[in-house]
């Protein structure tokens, strides 16, 4: 049996005016997908339970199956993990934004979508100003990623004091887009830290020749880091462990550009597969990942493709981005990751956004997101896939809502292992 995941970040969404009333997913063109419904089953589930924030590290963790309620502690240790950093017990690392805010407000999120190499370059001032402004704190250290999203760590010792804790609560800065900042500094233990150095870096980073030769090319300077999504290293198991008793084999292979999924794959033991052209950004190479995961599959027993693209056209309220990239996905992606599976013996397809991402308020949202699976042993339903369709699926029959979220991976696994035929 091979099992295929299509994410389709943050594509599930409200409907829009600029779209004559419909959602993305309404009006993008996507056969695909729609012959995926028409053969498959579609439904509703939400991979965000009430009481953590409504980010793809908690719906992602979900949607891979795993209950985030157990295992969730915090976005930044999924991306430490990504890059092979290990976190001790007294360890804390956080996330890490090169953001844009003037007056007050914060402008841009990603600084413009400042380059990985400039990045680099900026959290090295970053990390020589923090050892002259805060000569007395030992064990912090800025760590560069891609882009705009980085990290900072904290190596703690046995029986220091910790600077952070688990009531340590900062605020996204996909949150604040053209929002004023100063109600939504971090709250909780080590907040006035944090705080503090956000607003030092500011100093670190003003009339640094990054932001020099960015402001004389017409873009967005760097203006400070923002310090969020803090924890400590969750303890995972491993997915072929915990889906032992499914027809999954045990080879799972991520395709991703971004350090978050990198990450759950890591500590899930799944294999990551890096793929030239994938950006994580809304000019990836869509044929690139779908090529790929059909190569992968050769060897792969699952393989899932992550897609950021419809995340971040909402991000910045694009209404015609996002229905591109959701037809991008269906045209380069499902399409021919279909084709191929159809020629197999058994297999299963899953594509499942992780979180809704409204373009009207540019940032998450928790709720119910559209799914469709086809495949040996599902019946098909005979419809089309949208936010709509799958709503009506469920008033049809409440079965197709599958919550909690974490569940819907086992109901695509459970083939004929003794589990329910879906």
């Amino acid at each position: 049996m091979k099992y295929v995941i299509v994410i389709p970040d943050g594509a599930a969404d409200a409907p829009q005016e600029s779209l004559g009333g419909r959602t993305p997913l309404e009006a993008a063109h996507t056969p695909a997908l729609d012959r995926l419904a028409s053969q498959g089953r579609i439904g509703l589930t939400n991979h965000v339970p009430d009481s953590l924030p409504p980010g793809s590290e908690v719906a992602c963790m979900s949607l891979l199956g795993y209950d985030p309620l157990q295992y969730f502690t915090g976005r930044a240790p999924l991306e430490a993990a990504a890059q092979g950093i290990t976190l001790g017990p007294d360890d804390w690392a956080v996330r890490c934004n090169l953001v844009t805010i003037r007056d007050g407000s914060m402008e841009d999120f990603t600084a413009g979508h400042v380059s990985t190499e400039e990045g680099t370059a900026l959290l090295a001032a970053a990390n020589e100003g923090f050892a002259a402004d805060f000569p007395l704190l030992a064990g912090w250290q800025f760590i560069p990623g891609v882009s705009y999203r980085n990290l900072l760590l904290y190596r703690g010792t046995p029986g220091s004091p910790a600077p952070l804790g688990a009531d340590t609560r900062a605020t996204p800065p996909h949150d604040l887009m053209d929002k004023p900042v100063q109600e939504s500094f971090p709250r909780g233990t080590g907040s006035r830290l944090l705080t503090e150095i956000m607003a030092r870096s500011a100093g670190w980073f003003e009339g640094h020749p990054v932001n020099a030769a960015r402001i004389a090319a017409g873009k967005r300077p760097v203006t400070h880091v923002w310090l969020w999504g803090v924890g400590r290293a969750p303890r995972m198991e491993a997915f072929a462990s915990k889906y032992a008793a499914t027809r999954f084999g045990s080879r799972a292979t991520m395709i991703t550009a971004v350090d978050l999924l990198r990450g759950l794959a890591a500590l899930s033991a799944w294999k990551r597969l890096e793929v030239p052209g994938a950006t994580g950004y809304l000019d990836t190479d869509y044929a690139a990942k779908g090529t790929a995961a059909i190569a992968e599959l050769l060897q792969a027993d699952l393989v899932c493709v992550h897609v950021e693209a419809p995340d971040e056209a909402s991000h910045e309220g694009n209404a015609a981005e996002k229905v591109r990239a959701i037809e991008r996905i269906d045209e380069s992606i499902v399409a021919p990751l279909l084709a191929h599976l159809e020629t197999l013996p058994e297999w299963r397809l899953l594509v499942c956004p992780d979180h809704p991402t409204f373009i009207t308020t540019k940032t998450h949202s928790r709720g119910s997101v559209p799914y469709v699976m086809a495949g040996s042993g599902i019946t098909a339903s005979g419809t089309t896939y949208n936010e709509p369709a799958a709503e009506a699926a469920v008033r049809a029959d409440p079965r197709a809502r599958i919550e909690p979220g974490w569940t819907l991976m086992r109901a695509f696994l459970d083939c004929h292992s003794g589990g329910p035929r879906v």
